[in-house]
């Protein structure tokens, strides 16, 4: 072809051009973390499982008398570590006592501390959290390091000096500052790394642009989106709680042999382990299954707010 020959131009079809345009819902709600998260879980027989067990605890907790009309507090030696009769499902301690009955009162007192302890613990560290980890500088370090002396101390031995200080004063309330007051460490350093990853988000620069104060902003903006680990440390703290009574009973500095729980259950029923082992097994069970509860609904709850975890599903 010479060089003055006009230049030839290979052009397709117009028919034969198919042009692809993705297609958007307008109309389709947009999808977030926590709409995600729930099409995720409630798919899993395991959380079913695990708020079937903590809505009967609650419920057990809240209304006793609707699973037993036996007074816990009635006791008589004649029906000493006997076995189940009638109306009376899983027999009788060494006081004579209906154990189903005070496993069932019982769950009250522990349901109660682990709550108390749980809500004292996560607000001291949301609080300590947000504030290191949002305003940064000289006040991350002074709470950073508040928090690692409080990280560096076992709640369980702290609580048991708290609870012998204060042995004239025992009662839930104590029981739960002494838990709660020392155990918000690990809350505080969860909250803060997620306020540090959140502070940097495009609508936290547009709430300060605005002209929004810094504390607004924090409040309306960034504790909302940095919720969601807390929700799963909470719960996971709640079993700790939990298990932390019966520790602290089991150790004698509970809430004393009046109160009914089922730490004090346990500690009760250790001197008869030999003879009547069952009165020890069964509050045990109980307490197994409600912390196992918490713990596999905390574990499922974290998977599902992760999309990391998701993913890899």
């Amino acid at each position: 072809m010479s060089s003055d020959s006009p230049a030839t131009h290979y052009v397709a079809p117009v028919e034969t051009t198919t042009i692809t345009v993705d297609a958007v819902k307008v109309a389709a709600k947009p999808s977030s973390l926590w709409s995600d998260a729930w099409r995720d879980i409630r798919v899993r027989p395991t959380f079913w499982i695990s708020v079937a067990i903590v809505i009967w605890v609650l419920l057990m907790s809240f209304w006793p008398t609707l699973f037993t009309h036996v007074d816990p507090r009635s006791c008589s030696l004649d029906f000493s570590n006997q076995g189940p009769g009638k109306g009376h499902p899983l027999g009788y301690t060494f006081q004579g006592c209906d154990i189903y009955s005070r496993i069932v009162w019982g769950t009250r007192v522990s349901v109660s501390v682990g709550l108390l302890a749980t809500l004292i613990g996560s607000f001291i560290g949301l609080v300590m959290g947000a504030l290191a980890g949002y305003y940064g500088g000289w006040l991350d370090s002074v709470l950073s390091r508040v928090g690692d002396i409080f990280f560096s101390i076992p709640y369980i031995l702290a609580a048991v000096v708290v609870m012998t200080v204060f042995a004239d004063f025992r009662n839930v309330i104590t029981l739960s500052v002494a838990i709660g007051g020392f155990a918000w460490a690990a809350t505080a350093r969860v909250v803060r790394a997620e306020v540090l990853r959140v502070r940097n988000s495009d609508f936290v620069t547009a709430s300060r642009a605005l002209g929004k104060s810094n504390f607004g902003t924090m409040m309306s903006h960034v504790i909302p989106n940095a919720i969601a680990p807390l929700l799963v440390v909470s719960t996971l703290s709640l079993a700790a709680a939990i298990v932390a009574e019966a520790t602290l009973a089991f150790l004698g500095v509970g809430l004393g042999d009046q109160a009914i729980s089922w730490g004090t259950e346990i500690s009760n029923a250790q001197s008869q382990i030999r003879v009547a082992p069952m009165s020890l097994i069964y509050p045990s069970l109980f307490l197994t299954v409600t912390v196992l509860a918490f713990i596999m609904l905390g574990e499922l709850i974290r998977d599902a707010l992760d999309p990391r975890a998701r993913a890899q599903r």
